[in-house]
């Protein structure tokens, strides 16, 4: 049994260490500025940990050189810290709150914490110190656009122009916010597909207009074509409705009274964002001619910068067994999603994109073989309210009333929207 002598001498021992220890402890005794720049290197050289050691030791002696916090607080917000940025930049702002650039940086830490309530309740404060200063006003817009609320944003920023009708940030900013405002969308695709042989060109187009809702966004489309010296159309509505964060969902339907196209399609795919910017969707088409056809697909996405990479496979269950198809789809995008550069490769038949039969009876066929490439190219001008689009694609396809013998097609299609409010 431990003796409460050896108890007394055992405590009495620790105590001491700690003390000791505590002692050693050796409060910053240096150059700031030189220590404040060996920090900033080291930081910016992906020693974040040891630049904060730095920056906390120099701030033991100093803690009102409010450069050297503010550098602190970024490098927290750098990693993802924004509590503990969020301390240092407030004690900034009590102890200074002229400080503009603390300001500044402040409000776009509680941006990257998708925080922008927080950010707008700051703002009054920001501006009793700066009145209608332009970079305040212009986080005021940020804040206002991640809150949902992009009419603000845009009232926002054309104060910003009243008095400085040259500031190219807040020009640059309401063009990229064009997009969002304009909720309205004519637009308009013409495409034709020449045949090497057997086949007169066909023709597509299609008239469509679409609005951005709260909810998710409305297409109404009407289709017409020429084909076999006949002329059919179609009227088609999809639907994109918002479900929860990260899942959404794809509705279509569509009527005709031709046979250039099916009686009744209709379909549904849900989609669900995944973590490592991946995205996978399930879904299925129908076609109902004479009889119905089921297509069943879905889709692998992957965004890895501003590169797209996309994979769909079809599945089709017929008399003869199931046809399989596929397409494999990448995209480089430029601005933004309405500038890019695409190709697609594709093995196999689907009736979801052919839907004409060669042999003008009324069933699709499903187990023709083919092959096909499309190259795209996607742009805007420069207030973002028209969009363009070219597509040529060649499709090599097995002639469904002579099967083993194909044809080539070459397909061109141009495209123009017009958004607006």
């Amino acid at each position: 049994m431990i003796s409460i002598k050896t108890l007394k001498t055992t405590l009495f021992i620790a105590l001491a260490v700690i003390f000791q220890s505590q002692g050693q402890v050796q409060k910053y005794n240096g150059n700031p500025d030189t220590s404040f720049e060996t920090a900033r290197k080291l930081a910016f050289n992906k020693q974040r940990k040891q630049a904060q050691d730095t920056l906390n030791n120099i701030l033991t002696k100093y803690p009102n050189y409010h450069d050297i916090r503010m550098f602190l607080a970024t490098t927290y917000s750098w990693d993802g810290d924004y509590k503990r940025a969020r301390i240092e930049f407030s004690y900034v702002i009590e102890k200074d709150p002229k400080n503009k650039p603390n300001w500044i940086a402040a409000l776009k830490n509680e941006l990257w914490a998708e925080k922008p309530y927080t950010a707008l309740e700051m703002i009054p404060e920001a501006l009793k110190s700066f009145p209608n200063d332009p970079e305040i006003l212009y986080q005021k817009a940020s804040a206002l656009e991640a809150a949902n609320n992009p009419q603000e944003a845009l009232n926002t920023l054309e104060s910003i122009l009243k008095k400085d009708p040259n500031n190219k940030e807040a020009k640059d900013y309401i063009y990229s916010l064009g997009t969002r405002l304009r909720k309205n969308t004519i637009g308009v695709r013409a495409e034709v597909d020449i045949y090497n042989e057997t086949f007169d060109p066909m023709q597509y187009y299609t008239l469509s207009y679409g609005r951005q809702t709260k909810y998710g966004s409305i297409i109404a489309k009407y289709n017409f074509t020429r084909r076999f010296s006949e002329n059919g159309s179609q009227i088609e509505v999809d639907l994109y409705p918002r479900i929860t964060t990260g899942l959404y969902a794809y509705l279509n339907v569509g009527y005709a009274n031709t046979f250039l196209f099916p009686d009744l399609r209709y379909g549904g795919e849900l989609y669900k964002t995944l973590p490592h910017s991946l995205e996978v969707s399930a879904g299925f088409r129908s076609l109902q001619y004479s009889t119905t056809t089921n297509i069943y697909t879905g889709s692998i996405v992957w965004y890895a910068g501003n590169s797209f990479y996309s994979f769909r496979p079809y599945f089709t269950p017929g008399e003869s067994g199931t046809s399989t198809s596929g397409t494999f789809t990448y995209r480089k995008y430029r601005s933004d999603a309405d500038n890019f550069f695409g190709v697609s490769f594709g093995m196999g038949f689907s009736p979801e994109f052919n839907q004409f039969n060669a042999s003008l009876t009324e069933a699709p066929i499903i187990d023709l073989k083919s092959q096909k490439i499309n190259l795209s190219y996607n742009f805007t001008t420069h207030n973002k309210q028209n969009a363009w689009g070219a597509q040529l694609g060649v499709t090599h396809q097995e002639i469904s009333f002579d099967p083993g013998n194909y044809f080539w097609i070459y397909q061109f299609s141009l495209i123009w929207d017009i958004r607006f409010r």
